[in-house]
């Protein structure tokens, strides 16, 4: 396998997000691009820290290749992401499932929620019927 080089820049420690956030230049010379997973590896040796509690995200490629750059977060732990991570992430890193449903579903579900306020949109999205006193 061809070098990969990480250089880490815009270090910053997020104390109230429980994580270090940082931008990642990857130099990846004879190679098109590097896999997060393998990128996630060699961060987590860097900073003594468990794979599961990075996450990696918007990486491009400079013109030419050769050179990428991208974001990453290094949680303090798997609690602390599961609670802060948007579920699309966490969806693609395989720490939740995606919710499958269809766009009909959906738009049901949205119109139902306008009809009510408060907390009891919780029950008009999930479908419960309103039972009223006579």
């Amino acid at each position: 396998m061809a070098e990969v080089t990480l250089k880490t820049r815009k270090f910053q420690v997020n104390r109230l997000l429980f994580r270090k956030q940082m931008v990642i230049d990857v130099i990846h010379e004879k190679r098109p691009n590097v896999p997060k997973k393998e990128l996630a590896e060699k961060l987590a040796k860097m900073y003594k820290v468990d794979p599961q509690t990075i996450i990696l995200f918007g990486f491009k490629t400079r013109f030419g290749g050769g050179k990428s750059s991208g974001f990453a977060l290094i949680y303090d732990d798997i609690t602390a992401l599961k609670k802060i991570e948007p579920s699309h992430r966490q969806v693609r890193f395989g720490l939740k499932t995606r919710v499958d449903a269809s766009r009909k579903q959906k738009k049901e579900r949205k119109n139902r929620e306008k009809k009510v306020r408060g907390a009891k949109k919780h029950d008009a999205a999930s479908g419960k019927k309103d039972e009223k006193k006579k």
